[in-house]
């Protein structure tokens, strides 16, 4: 009976079983706290959070409520890019240690270890790879060595990693080894063309990780030195392919960032190639209005997009007459500002911009400042400043926010338009506005 008694005390302690996720982050005093994430192909959900301690040292117990898969440590913001991933099997306990100098090292966690083994195993035969090609070398024999070494550590990490999350991995991204002797552009061409053969798109563990964002930004961002719009958009159909159909939500999350990415480095053909070829469609149908407000604001006010139209009220001869940006007249160039007469930078702005305009004829440049506060008697105040102006303000009787269409995000926000109200430029300072204005 005591036996019984004992194992029914016992029962919950032995169905809570725990491992733990613990480790050392270096420097100390640029760590405060760890928090532990579930990553999933949707996102990631918020599991617990512990305190660095004064020796850099954190730990984490994860019960058997916590399924195996890829986890996600962050230790600072932004949190996008102060993070980690991490595999967690469920059978094993996680030690790690993370340096901001030395990167992350894994003490144990067989999962870790072996995926970690292999990544560096196959980079030091790339650089081997490297080395060859930039010698410009010729010689068969070392090169059959090389894939020989590729091949055989490939076959190895596949075999030894069995069964394991690891694996999946391990065979995702299993490389290109040619059969016969390749010169640098067949191989480089060959390369790229199977770079995602062995990618499983569906596979919710790689969709759950970074490895699967890192391959698709190296296969669009890293094959090609002087990659052009056509090689640009050459990538992003043929991985649309690869991820074939289904995989809606990869497929918008993927393209997203590649948008995101080609708006940085300012290839907007390409970033509205995206959004008319694939990115609209898959935004509307899983309902993400604010992507699809996004895409819409970024294409409407793209270099070379005529300017979204807008009423305006002007005086002429006395009596208010109903406009439009459209329809204004009499100017090569239309400078278009947003701003609002709470903003700091816009009072300190303004009037350096009215001394510039000032010096350029009315033939050549008009002014329409566009108030995004709604009336109050501040702007009516202000706009005594600027007679010469044309002012316009966002009623908020219109049921309509200009500024959000223009994707106007912070003020003062310029854009400069020809006299069709083509956008010729989208100014990022006051320094550069006015540079732009005094070459008209």
């Amino acid at each position: 009976m005591k036996k019984l008694i004992l194992l029914i005390t016992l029962l919950p302690t032995l169905l809570m079983a725990q491992h733990t996720i613990e480790g050392s982050f270096s420097p100390v005093e640029d760590f405060t706290y760890a928090f532990l994430y579930k990553s999933s192909p949707t996102g990631a959900e918020y599991v617990d959070r512990t305190k660095v301690d004064e020796k850099g040292q954190f730990k984490i117990e994860l019960d058997t409520t916590h399924p195996s898969g890829i986890y996600k440590i962050v230790y600072g913001v932004p949190q996008e890019t102060n993070n980690f991933d991490l595999i967690y099997s469920g059978k094993e306990d996680v030690v790690l240690n993370f340096s901001l100098t030395e990167g992350l090292e894994f003490k144990e966690s067989n999962e870790n270890k072996l995926w970690t083994s292999y990544t560096n195993s196959i980079e030091m035969i790339n650089r081997a790879i490297s080395n060859f090609y930039a010698q410009k070398s010729e010689d068969k024999e070392a090169f059959t060595d090389i894939f020989k070494t590729l091949k055989e550590t490939q076959d190895a990490f596949e075999l030894a990693s069995k069964g394991t999350i690891a694996s999946v991995f391990i065979k995702a991204n299993k490389p290109y080894i040619p059969e016969t002797y390749e010169d640098i552009s067949t191989y480089s061409k060959n390369l790229k063309d199977t770079y995602l053969e062995n990618v499983d798109f569906s596979n919710p563990l790689l969709q759950s990780s970074e490895f699967l964002t890192d391959r698709v930004m190296a296969y669009i961002f890293g094959m090609s030195p002087d990659a052009t719009e056509d090689f640009y958009k050459h990538q992003i159909d043929n991985l649309v392919t690869y991820i074939g159909n289904g995989n809606s939500e990869i497929k918008m999350a993927l393209l997203q960032a590649i948008w995101s990415n080609m708006v940085q480095i300012e290839e907007t053909n390409v970033a509205n190639y995206i959004t008319d070829t694939y990115l609209m469609v898959l935004a509307k149908e899983a309902n993400n209005t604010v992507l699809v407000q996004v895409l819409n604001s970024y294409k409407n006010t793209s270099i070379g997009a005529i300017a979204i139209d807008f009423p305006i009220e002007m005086e002429k001869d006395g009596k208010k007459v109903a406009s439009s940006l459209h329809n204004l007249e009499g100017a090569k160039n239309y400078l278009l500002i947003f701003w609002n007469s709470g903003c700091s930078h816009c009072l300190e702005q303004l009037p350096e911009i009215r001394k510039t305009v000032d010096e350029i004829d009315a033939k050549k440049l008009k002014v329409i400042a566009y108030g995004t506060q709604g009336e109050d008697e501040a702007w009516d105040r202000e706009i005594l400043n600027y007679p010469k102006f044309i002012h316009v303000i966002d009623k908020a009787t219109s049921g309509r926010y200009l500024g959000g269409e223009y994707g106007v995000e912070v003020t003062p926000t310029y854009f400069i338009l020809d006299k069709d109200k083509k956008i010729v430029a989208k100014p990022d300072s006051l320094e550069e506005l006015q540079n732009i204005l005094n070459d008209l």
